[in-house]
C-alpha cells in the first residue's frame, strides 16, 4: 500500500477534496496540520506553497487544489515501483 503525508490546515475547502480523493484511493494517509511544529518544518522542507501538500517518500508530489486525473495517475505510476 501507498503511504502519503497530507499537509493540511483549518478552514481549506481544498484540503477537505483532497482528503475526499484519497478517502476514495487505496491508500495509507497520514495527515499532518500545517499549525503543528512537524507540519511547519515539512512545509518549509519542501517550500509549499500552500495547503494542501502531499508528499510521497518525502517528497512532494502535489500541492494546492488536486485534480482527481493528476492524482490517479500518480497513485499508479507510484505504485508501479
Amino acid at each position: 500500500m501507498i503511504a502519503l503525508t497530507l499537509l493540511t490546515q483549518a478552514d481549506c475547502a481544498w484540503c477537505d477534496r483532497a482528503k475526499q480523493l484519497l478517502a476514495e484511493a487505496d491508500v495509507e494517509v497520514t495527515e499532518v496540520s500545517l499549525d503543528t511544529d512537524e507540519g511547519r518544518e515539512l512545509a518549509g522542507r519542501h517550500r509549499l506553497l500552500f495547503a494542501p501538500g502531499l508528499l510521497h517518500d518525502d517528497r512532494l508530489i502535489a500541492y494546492g487544489r488536486l485534480s482527481e486525473r493528476a492524482l490517479r495517475r500518480e497513485l499508479s505510476r507510484l505504485s508501479h515501483f
